[in-house]
């Protein structure tokens, strides 16, 4: 099980998006932090300079986040709309 943390700017994205949203983004959370196998179809790694961060999608809202294996945490580095994330 993995200890998620947020920096500061996921932390405003996340609280600017709808409820209803923010729930299901919840929910995809929860189930990355108990067992992220079961959400490896939507789990993406991302190329590049970003060759460590990966990409899970939840509808039309994406999050970046990287994983310490080690010490078993999930930093979550954004989360917003899919056209706005990469920028």
């Amino acid at each position: 099980m993995y200890k998620l943390q947020f920096l500061k700017e996921a932390e405003k994205e996340f609280k600017s998006i709808d409820s209803i949203w923010q729930k299901r983004i919840k929910n995809k959370l929860e189930i990355l932090r108990v067992n992220p196998q079961v959400l490896s179809a939507n789990i993406t790694r991302l190329k590049g300079k970003y060759k460590n961060f990966y990409r899970l999608k939840v509808g039309n809202y994406r999050i970046i986040f990287t994983k310490n294996k080690n010490e078993l945490i999930i930093l979550i580095i954004r989360i917003a709309h899919r056209g706005s994330v990469y920028k």
